[in-house]
């Protein structure tokens, strides 16, 4: 739907700039987690602005407990923790394996907690998904013995994190900008406590300027923007169609540089980001056919609106994403 491709594209857009300034702000400061807690403060320091103009929206009469907020917040702060420090001790392309290895982690804690079942036919269209990307883009894997424990620690968290921001809006009434208000100070805290044991010391003797300050800000409302998309796109779909959607950017990203700048990143890769996006294709498909298929079940006496994605699909169907698309 259109209102879904302009979400998919804010959101390539955003997290391709606020990666740029991110990574601009790394080379200023010396400290991996600090630009990330001033950009998550300035977020946050956004959002308030929003609220007290009365633009940000009021989440609906939810049935959350506080314990899934904080325990939201809290694997948000570690995933974005133990991911520097994955980045840290290990090669880019290490780390790429990793959120690899999101994708099943997502399959099995689903099926764990909500019993969804995938069929065989979306198992080998994600196979093939997860096996071209990690030929598209692992070229080395360098790590040592403590960043691979990292990396292989931050796996979990960051597919609990997918998992509770999609199931928080689709079952429970929140929408995507009322949860990052209320689990941002939480994020912020926990990230915080974390800064002394993952950063180098120096984090109150740096000295600031108007460069560092200013890509602080830009990355914060870039950030910001990739939040809010990721979220929006979370709350439509689910944490696997999230998981495809961010690695059909990474193959969209490489045949890009190679197609419009010329960049040749070997026939190999090219390859293996052709068969990602072959195996997306697939996994669309396999949705959009179990949708419409939903949709033909559906009670006249029940409509689509009448009950959640979730819902639906824990009750009507042995395949675990019989509603999703891409």
């Amino acid at each position: 739907m259109p209102t879904k491709g302009k979400t998919n594209f804010t959101r390539t857009l955003s997290h391709a700039l606020d990666a740029v300034l991110v990574g601009a702000s790394r080379s200023w400061i010396p400290l991996p987690h600090m630009p990330q807690f001033y950009s998550l403060l300035n977020k946050w320091a956004l959002m308030a602005i929003l609220k007290a103009l009365s633009i940000l929206p009021a989440s609906l009469p939810s049935k959350s407990s506080h314990l899934s907020l904080f325990t939201l917040g809290f694997v948000m702060s570690l995933s974005t923790g133990l991911a520097n420090v994955s980045l840290k001790y290990n090669s880019v392309g290490f780390y790429q394996m990793a959120k690899i290895a999101v994708t099943p982690s997502i399959v099995l804690l689903e099926f764990i907690w909500f019993r969804k079942r995938v069929s065989f036919s979306k198992v080998v269209a994600l196979t093939v998904v997860s096996v071209g990307v990690a030929v598209a883009t692992v070229t080395d894997l360098q790590f040592s013995l403590f960043g691979a424990c990292v990396a292989l620690a931050w796996i979990i968290p960051s597919a609990i994190n997918k998992i509770l921001w999609s199931t928080l809006q689709q079952q429970e009434n929140w929408t995507a900008l009322a949860l990052m208000w209320k689990t941002t100070p939480i994020t912020l805290v926990f990230l915080a406590s974390l800064i002394p044991f993952l950063d180098p010391p120096g984090v109150f003797t740096y000295h600031w300027n108007t460069i560092n300050t200013l890509l602080i800000l830009g990355s914060a409302f870039l950030g910001f923007l990739l939040q809010w998309s990721g979220a929006l796109a979370l709350g439509a779909t689910s944490a696997i169609s999230h998981v495809v959607l961010g690695q059909f950017k990474t193959c969209v990203v490489l045949l890009g540089n190679f197609y419009l700048f010329g960049s040749n990143p070997g026939v190999t890769s090219i390859c293996g980001a052709f068969t990602a996006i072959a195996g997306m294709s697939a996994y669309t498909y396999l949705n959009l056919c179990g949708m419409k298929s939903q949709v033909g079940k559906t009670s006249p006496h029940k409509t689509p609106a009448a009950k959640s994605r979730l819902s639906r699909e824990n009750g009507d169907s042995h395949d675990g994403y019989g509603g999703e698309s891409v």
